[in-house]
Formats: structure tokens, sequence, C-alpha cells
């Protein structure tokens, strides 16, 4: 799903009508409705609702809400902040098919008997929508104010007022609290990047065809509809042999979980068949991790990690040479000959390859013999291992997410899944994905081996649609973590509580993909 600028989402509203012939009262009809259904069916006992407009067509969407939620037998009232003669367009239209009286206020005088209006049981904002830019001021923002000082939940309507929806950062200056937000079409950056809501934003689509919806962000929000042709269901004849095998190459002694976790991961996401490779001394360990892995010894170093000598002996060639993809990294070591055996191995396969953890940090200070051009990588780096690579520090990379990682995916030719709150996916091409699944109690360790042998199992069984198969493990491991959440709550979470949330979320995403709503 594209993310779009506010002028672009007037331009698409502009192209639906004029080229495709959906009247803009059509699509301003069907943003109301999304509106309030989405009250009636989340905010059952809300009985007394108030509906505060502006004079543009954020207004003339209210209008719609208030119009379906009095049908509904909803009490409602309308707070107008201008006079009707001043409504214009579309938002006017609206106005004369309500059948509640608006209560107008034009002054600061007339706020204050209008007061009363605001102690309802929900609010609905329509002052101000995404075409703004603030600051705020004069009038509207004085009933911004009065919303905020109120108790009642808030619904905005397309973004809270006040907001710069092509903002990147959190908000500033005076802004409309929120509890929800519906958006309409696609979403701008603020819906994405910045922190508006309390709860859930979801974007409605209401009728602007697809061809309507450009952008020149290079930017899009990962959506179930984007990758839920992953998920469809398999033949009847299917085998083990046509969904992938996946090597892992990991594991050295006192991380052996890491490894077990990746090899497990893989097949929870789908693929056909799993080997662990890891030093002969951590065997056991992996091997009754889980019985469905297979596992194989390689030689190792003095402390117990992976030996150069499994590369130079040629047994690491054998093991990779049938393998769909290679997962490199998880619980590897920093061990001067292990390190030195991942570079060798990214050098010298060109099957795919996911690399992660220290497998990364192999190349801390040679980030130039990383080059996936002609071939497929994808790297997995937390901020920390991002720094090591580009040769910054981690407060930069925090700073600049999206910049830094776009430009370390087009220098190097290969995918980059930067890790953390709104996980981005860069490609090559410079094209970005957001993912806005998951949740703080995923801060614990072994949720990065996880998402490693998720994203190689997807890439296993997906090998001619990477990026769909890398956007599908990233959004799925985070809505995994999200269902284990529910239950087991932040705090107590741990990594393989993902594992057992998976399935759920494999069954919630094929269900989003069949509704008109995108959650964020």
């Amino acid at each position: 799903m594209k993310i779009v600028t506010s002028a672009e989402m007037r331009e698409i509203d502009r192209l639906s009508s004029e080229r495709f012939g959906v009247p803009s009262l059509t699509l301003m009809e069907n943003a109301g409705a999304a509106v309030a259904d989405f009250v009636l069916r989340e905010y059952p006992q809300a009985k007394r609702i108030a509906v505060i407009c502006g004079k543009g067509n954020n207004g003339g969407d209210g209008f719609v809400v208030a119009r379906k939620l009095h049908e509904a037998g909803r009490e409602v009232k309308v707070v107008l902040f201008a006079s009707s003669a001043d409504l214009r367009g579309d938002a006017a239209a609206m106005f004369s098919r309500s059948p509640v009286k608006a209560h107008q206020v034009k002054t600061s005088t007339d706020l204050q008997s209008a007061r009363q209006d605001f102690e309802a049981d929900l609010l609905v904002d329509a002052i101000l929508g995404t075409g703004f830019r603030p600051p705020v001021s004069g009038l509207y923002a004085e009933a911004i104010a009065l919303m905020n000082a109120g108790s009642a939940s808030v619904i905005a309507i397309d973004i809270p007022s006040g907001t710069d929806a092509d903002a990147y950062k959190d908000r500033t200056g005076l802004v409309a609290r929120a509890n929800a937000i519906i958006t309409f079409t696609a979403p701008r950056p603020a819906h994405v990047f910045g922190q508006l809501a309390s709860g859930p934003t979801l974007i409605a689509r209401i009728g602007s065809p697809n061809e309507t919806i450009i952008s020149s962000l290079q930017l899009n929000l990962i959506a179930a509809t984007d990758i839920s042709a992953l998920l469809a269901p398999r033949p009847r004849d299917s085998n083990k042999g046509m969904y992938g095998h996946v090597l892992v190459l990991g594991g050295s002694l006192g991380k052996s979980g890491a490894a077990a976790m990746a090899g497990m991961s893989v097949l929870r996401s789908g693929a056909g068949l799993a080997t662990v490779a890891t030093a002969r001394s951590v065997l056991t360990a992996v091997a009754s991790f889980h019985p469905e892995l297979m596992t194989e010894a390689l030689a190792e170093t003095e402390t117990g990690s992976i030996a150069l000598e499994a590369f130079t002996s040629g047994q690491l060639d054998e093991l990779a040479g049938k393998k769909t993809v290679l997962a490199i990294g998880p619980g590897i070591s920093r061990h001067p000959q292990t390190s030195e055996l991942v570079r060798k191995a990214v050098a010298k396969y060109k099957t795919p390859i996911v690399l992660d953890a220290d497998g990364l940090n192999a190349f801390e200070g040679r980030a130039g013999e990383l080059n996936g051009r002609g071939r497929t990588i994808v790297i997995t780096p937390h901020p920390g291992e991002m720094a090591r690579l580009a040769g910054c520090s981690t407060a930069d990379v925090q700073k600049d997410r999206l910049n830094i990682a776009r430009n370390f995916a087009r220098e190097h030719q290969l995918t980059v899944v930067l890790k953390g709150d709104r996980t981005l996916i860069a490609e090559p091409g410079g094209e970005v994905w957001v993912n806005t699944t998951g949740n703080p109690g995923m801060a614990t360790g072994g949720t990065g081996d996880i998402l490693t042998g998720m994203v190689a199992g997807f890439v296993a069984q997906n090998p001619n649609r990477v990026l769909e198969a890398v956007c599908a493990a990233v959004h799925l491991h985070g809505l995994a973590g999200d269902v284990a959440c529910e239950s087991i709550g932040e705090h107590s979470l741990v990594a393989t509580d993902l594992l057992a949330g998976l399935p759920e979320a494999i069954r919630r995403t094929q269900d989003a993909a069949r509704v008109a709503i995108t959650r964020i």
C-alpha cells in the first residue's frame, strides 16, 4: 500500500472523479460511512455523540457521520466552527442533507455557549484534515483545546486536527488528541511514523481506483493485501520438496539456541526442510530443540564456534550446494576464523542468503565486500549492527532510519531489513516498505533469530517473489508477537512465543486481506 503526500491525496481524489467518473460526493459519502460504521461497531455504549466540524471537506465528512449516526438511533450534536454560509462545494451539499441541526460557532463568545455540546460520550474530530499546515490558531485552536480538556474518547476523521500530515516526526504544537483515526484510500507519512493516536489507525478504501494511487515518496505500508497471495491454500498434491530447503549456518558454545530457533522458524513459516549446520560440540543441544530439525556437525574452533576448516575442507560446499536459501549468522560468534568463514561463504555462494547477527558483524569495517548485484542477499540488522556496517553511531541510525536503510540498500544492491519500531524493508532500487506490527514485548533475546528463520523460510517458498516474501515474514513476525502479547503480556514474552502465535497471525492476515479496511 503506497504512502502518499497530502498533495498527492488531493490529486488522487481529483483523478478519481475527473478521469474515472467517481463523483466526489460519493467519495465523501463513503468516507463518512466508514467512520460511522467504526463508531457503531467499536463504541456501542456511546449514545451521546458530538461531531465537531470545520468548514472544509473534513467537516463535510463529519456531516455524513452525523447523519449516519442519527439514522442509527444515536443522539447526535453537530458543532460547526463557521457559518453555514461559508460552506462550499461538497461540504455545503452534505450539510444540506444533514437532519441534525448544527450549532454554528463564529466567535469565542459563541464557543462558550457551545461548551455543553462537547459534554458527550464520544467526540468526532472533523475540524481540520490532511491538507492543513500547522500551526493552528484562532477559533480552531480554541476548539482543539476544548476537545483536549475533556474526558470523552475522540475519533479523528482523516487525521487529528492540527497535525502536519506530511511530517515524519512526532507531532508538535497544538494538536487534537485521538483514541482512533480513520483515514481513507492511502496513508500519509504522519499516519505511519507519527504517534498520533492512543488506539488504531484505520485506512478505509472508499472508491478511488488503484490506478489513481500514485506516489513520489518510494514509500509503502505493508498491508495484508500485499502479502496474502503468499498465504494461499496449497495444492493437494504438495510435497516438502516444493517448498524449499534452508540451511541455517550458526550456533556456537553458549549460543546454540539462536541457530535452533532460526531453524524451527524456517519450518513454522512453511518451508519444506530445515538443516542447521553448527559447531560439533553444540550439535546435541540444537538437535534436541525440536525433532523436525535436521543437523550437520562442523569443525570447530577452540572456543566452540564454527572453524574456517568447515569451508576450506569443502564440507560447507557440499551442504550448501543443494539448498534453496542460506541463513547465516544466528549465534555464530565473532571468532576471527568464524568471521572469515562467513565472508568467504557470502562471497562464494550464489544461493539466496539471509544474513543476521554476528554474520553481519563479520563485515564491520568491510561493508564493501557485501554486494548483492545479480543475486539475492537480505540483511536483517538491528540499529547497532546497521551502525557498524554503515560506519556511524547507533544514534545516527535512529535519527535517520529511512535514509540509512535506503542508501545502504542502493549502494550494496541488496535488501535491508532495519529492525525496530516501524521496521523498514529497503530494496536495491530505493523503494521502502514500512511494517507496523509488533510491540515492546518483542525487545527480548532471540526474536531476531526467529525473524531470520522466517525470512529464509518465506524466501525458500517464493524464490521469484523475494520482496513479497521478506515483507510477509516481517509483517507476520510482528503480528505473531502481537498475538502472543495478548495472552502473555509485554513483560513475560519470550522469543519462542512467536512460534506459537504464528499460525494465528497467518489466519488474521488472510482474514484482513478480505475486507476494505487496513489497520495500523
